[in-house]
């Protein structure tokens, strides 16, 4: 009990509580969350790479375009009013938003476009990536991103569809930070850095006001947002890493939310409290190397689709965490592909083998995370497997474990994770659908080469084409193809989508939790 009474007495110290309170209703006008945010690395946006960063950020920075609070799913107006694009000239126009502001009481001015993408291709921190990939650098920048009155140009090589460009720039790097004020705080050339690690200088909703590493974030309120003030005029994340001690703050109503809550204390909250339940970006897949011979044959490919139990895990053990889905691109974005056509089904996968002249039995190893959920999911595949004589030998590891020996080809079976790195399908379709080298000394991080599964040449030539492709009606069904064609045939079976369940006071309505870290929201909060 010594870390939960030192859990309410930090928040006793900083919100006010009724006299000679125990426990304490949270105030009216302030969302206060339990949350484990061990994880933040830093959080000025050019560097920041976390999931709990993300999810602060998104908060504190408005982008050209993003997906807003209001709907997640659709890419809107943000500090660009409107653009058009140029695809023959792979170029971007953007008309700056009339009257929106820095919460510092800057304006917010095309300029500063420029000098947030310019100081991340700079900098050149770890989420930079995202936009070098548009044919940024340092040295070219001034070029490929100008700037007349309230108007910025983009422009980008290589075959990108404009659809493709746009998502990139919703990306977190993406984010519009105040030039004179981070220049203001610049150090040693740092552009700011070391003091956007602890500080705001963003359009959003909020400002961060205190940030005290592995204990908690402040956001205040920025009453002047061009979206409209936000009810909640504080937001106090408070770092708490037992989840017993989360389900303890909730349930006595001391937070507003906690949000790593295993499913034994969804289950168990009582009175008070609510749970909701939002699936997120991520999707659970079983691969196959293609290095381990017994492996190599479709039909084995084929047949591990209808050894899954998918409904039998969904319903028991992973309720609320997971659900079933079947293709590369998670459901809820555009160009998602939702049919499950694959149901656990012994016999039928016996007769696949069987027709295919497969000898059973297959012995084969199947590394996993040594922690729930996947070695749950492994003893349902060893179980389900073995009634087909395939014979899983489970190898649980670390996650570096794991991962090290996934990104060395060296693994027979494996059972992982993918999550997009910014939300457009290309993201996704890259790694599960191109590998145009599958040669040892040509690594890249996708799970196609990880597995040396030598994508078919029409297939690597859907991809690009897809990327490039200007009609976004028909770009998303080009990706809708690919899903189907790597759904169909390929050593790589998608089970699930991942699920985030959060405890929450009846009293919280609003709270925006997208597919990813990236859209978190807390602007529409309220509390009745």
């Amino acid at each position: 009990m010594k870390l939960f009474r030192a859990a309410l007495l930090a928040t006793a110290l900083t919100l006010p509580l009724a006299a000679g309170a125990v426990y304490a209703a949270t105030p009216a006008d302030a969302l206060v969350i339990a949350q484990n945010i061990d994880d933040i690395v830093a959080l000025d946006p050019a560097q920041a790479y976390e999931f709990s960063a993300g999810e602060i950020n998104a908060n504190l920075y408005d982008k050209l375009v993003q997906y807003d609070a209001a709907d997640t799913t659709v890419l809107a107006p943000g500090l660009a009013s409107e653009w058009t694009a140029d695809e023959d000239a792979k170029s971007l126009t953007f008309t700056m938003r009339d009257g929106a502001n820095f919460a510092s009481g800057n304006p917010v001015r095309a300029e500063d476009v420029l000098f947030s993408f310019k100081r991340v291709v700079t900098l050149n921190l770890t989420p930079a990536f995202i936009l070098t990939q548009l044919g940024w650098t340092a040295d070219n920048i001034d070029e490929m991103v100008t700037v007349e009155g309230n108007a910025v140009t983009v422009k980008w090589t290589g075959d990108f569809a404009s659809a493709f460009v746009l998502n990139v720039l919703a990306a977190r790097p993406g984010a519009i930070v105040d030039e004179v004020l981070v220049m203001e705080n610049e150090v040693d050339g740092d552009m700011g850095n070391a003091w956007l690690n602890t500080n705001s200088a963003g359009s959003g909703p909020y400002t961060l006001t205190d940030y005290r590493p592995a204990e908690l974030v402040r956001l205040t309120a920025n009453e002047n947002y061009w979206n409209g003030a936000p009810a909640m005029k504080q937001v106090l994340i408070r770092h708490v890493a037992e989840a017993a001690t989360q389900q303890l703050l909730l349930t006595s109503g001391d937070v507003d939310l906690a949000k790593n809550l295993t499913p034994d204390q969804i289950a168990g909250l009582g009175d008070n409290v609510k749970v909701e339940t939002f699936p997120q970006a991520a999707v659970h897949f079983l691969s196959f190397n293609q290095k381990t011979e017994s492996l190599t044959d479709p039909a084995v490919w084929e047949a591990a689709r209808y050894l899954v139990d998918y409904d039998g895990m969904t319903e028991t053990f992973l309720a609320g965490q997971m659900e079933k889905h079947q293709a590369f691109w998670p459901k809820g974005f555009p160009g998602s592909y939702d049919e499950t056509p694959f149901t656990y089904d012994v016999e039928k996968a016996k007769q696949i083998l069987a027709d295919a002249g497969v000898e059973t039995p297959i012995n084969v190893t199947l590394d996993v995370i040594n922690s729930t959920p996947f070695t749950d999911i492994a003893q349902s595949l060893q179980a389900g497997f073995s009634e087909a004589g395939i014979n899983f030998e489970i190898l649980p590891g670390t996650g570096a474990q794991v991962i090290t020996k996934y990104r060395e080809r060296t693994h027979q079976a494996m059972l992982l994770y993918w999550g997009p790195d910014f939300m457009d399908p290309h993201s996704n379709a890259k790694a599960f659908a191109y590998n145009s080298d599958n040669s040892d000394d040509n690594y890249t991080a996708t799970t196609t080469w990880r597995n040396a599964w030598e994508v078919p040449a029409e297939m690597n030539a859907e991809v690009n084409a897809a990327l490039a492709e200007a009609d976004q009606n028909v770009r998303n069904e080009m990706y809708v193809d690919l899903q189907q064609k790597v759904q169909a045939e390929s050593p790589i079976v998608i089970m699930f989508q991942a699920a985030l369940q959060i405890g929450m006071g009846s009293n919280v309505e609003g709270y925006v939790n997208g597919s990813n870290s990236d859209f978190v929201y807390y602007r529409l909060v309220t509390k009745n």
